[in-house]
């Protein structure tokens, strides 16, 4: 296996009704987590609402994440924003309490800031003084071009940018230039968007994968399997979970895993803050239609 690889799985932040953190409720979140086998946790991340959260809330999540962990699990803490001293301020605050590495998207603000070529490499570089392992994240949320070239400059210029998430349209083209243009210096190429394309990024080069906290137990044989040159078992063990996996991504998102933790007694209440709307009970039933036949241990773990 490679030096970064398995699935590291993106933590929901479960909230009360009323909208309130629900503290208790993510330590039980990390502890089923680590239940399901994950390799890794990634907390902060866009299937977090990152977006939905204060900055204060932000630290109190990474404090008692990090705590709770207690190193059971590397950790990945996302510490995306337009102002690279507050990208190195949150990434600080990550190493200062015992993360594994940082996750983020380039510069942008909104639809029309957006970084250059220039200011990306700068705060990556910047961030990288900090010491920790980063992950650049090329999602479609930054509308930021992450062009191959300039992936691989980074790799091989910014000694700690050593992980990419490729979650954009085509990724496994993408995947597949940057290991074949990167090289060595491309230490863990991973997919995101729940694993919707994962088989061909494997076939692409991927090593890992960030999906969501939904179903990670029965998506790790598929990276494993791969892995281990059983492509045909990873195939069939992708096959089987692809209905579940597309249907988070095309019908829920970030919404799914916690619908799942709710219906396994992980967590009291799958609610989202505003504006963002709950899921359709029909889209919940559906949901639950397609992952009781795969058995997760979501659906188990507090029952």
């Amino acid at each position: 296996m490679a030096r970064y690889s398995g699935i590291w799985p993106v933590a929901p932040t479960p909230f009360h009704p009323d909208g309130s953190l629900d503290l208790p409720g993510m330590d039980r979140v990390i502890d089923c987590m680590v239940d399901q086998g994950v390799d890794g946790i990634c907390i902060l991340a866009n299937f977090s609402e990152q977006f939905l959260i204060s900055d204060e809330e932000r630290q109190v999540l990474t404090e008692r994440c990090l705590a709770h962990v207690a190193g059971r699990v590397p950790v990945i803490v996302t510490i995306s924003h337009y102002a690279t001293p507050i990208v190195v301020a949150r990434a600080e605050h990550a190493r200062d309490h015992g993360a594994t590495m940082v996750m983020m998207m380039p510069p942008y603000h909104g639809a029309l800031l957006k970084g250059t070529a220039e200011q990306t490499y700068e705060q990556f570089a910047r961030v990288g003084e900090v010491g920790l392992p980063i992950m650049v994240q090329d999602a479609p949320l930054s509308g930021v071009e992450l062009p191959v070239p300039l992936l691989v400059r980074m790799a091989r210029e910014i000694e700690m940018v050593k992980l990419f998430k490729i979650e954009c349209p085509q990724a496994a083209a993408k995947l597949r230039a940057l290991v074949a243009e990167g090289g060595e210096a491309i230490e863990g190429p991973f997919d995101g968007e729940e694993a919707i394309t994962l088989m061909a990024d494997l076939d692409a080069g991927a090593t890992g994968t960030m999906t969501s906290a939904m179903i990670p137990d029965r998506i790790r044989p598929v990276v494993e399997r791969h892995a281990a040159g059983d492509r045909a078992g990873a195939q069939a063990a992708y096959a089987t979970i692809l209905p579940a996996v597309n249907f988070e991504n095309r019908q829920c998102g970030f919404r799914a895993a916690k619908a799942a933790m709710v219906e396994g007694g992980v967590i009291a209440s799958d609610a989202c803050r505003h504006p963002i709307p709950p899921l359709h009970p029909e889209t919940r039933t559906q949901l639950l239609e397609l992952l009781r036949p795969l058995n997760p241990v979501v659906l188990n773990w507090g029952r």
